[in-house]
């Protein structure tokens, strides 16, 4: 059983979490780590996140830049530099993969996709970022049933029209 007390021991095995937390793009080419925890979660439904990953939104943690690393890969990674909104995003050139956010307003920060993490990163996403962005098909909590026949596909029950009434006298 691992020790509840670190006193007179290096050994850090009671830890219920990993000191450093690794991710990787799709493929597996690049590798990463951040120091758990993460700095920050959040949802980001902005445009511009939107055609980059052509998703309705994204998750990313944040974590402070002297505590992410490159473990392997970093020769495939490339940039895409938004001159106008000063940031820059950077992908797996094997996968297209999204790998890294970084704004020029946060030089010390860097915010990645939670989905490229499989372990837990010590935060939870509670912020929302630009849902005034957010697309009018974006799933927003709507009851979802099980679909017949699939049992991995949900779906949304289509909304019932209210019926405009019409005057008796109208006709």
């Amino acid at each position: 059983m691992p020790r509840k007390s670190n006193q007179g021991s290096d050994n850090r095995s009671y830890l219920s979490h990993p000191e450093w937390v690794k991710g990787a793009c799709g493929c597996g080419v690049v590798q990463f780590e951040i120091k758990y925890p993460a700095r920050w979660a959040y949802h980001d439904h902005s445009a511009g996140t939107r055609s980059t990953m052509g998703t309705a939104s994204v998750t990313y943690i944040g974590s402070w830049r002297k505590r992410f690393k490159i473990l392997s890969g970093e020769e495939a990674l490339s940039d895409h530099r938004d001159d106008d909104k000063a940031i820059t995003r950077r992908f797996c050139i094997e996968c297209g993969t999204p790998v890294t956010y970084e704004r020029d307003a946060s030089p010390h920060m860097v915010n990645i996709p939670r989905g490229l993490f499989s372990e837990g990163v010590g935060r939870e996403p509670r912020y929302h970022v630009r849902m005034n962005e957010m697309p009018d098909w974006a799933y927003t909590g709507e009851q979802v049933n099980p679909l017949k026949n699939y049992p991995s596909v949900l779906y949304e029950r289509p909304r019932k029209s209210k019926k405009l009434k019409t005057p008796d006298d109208m006709f």
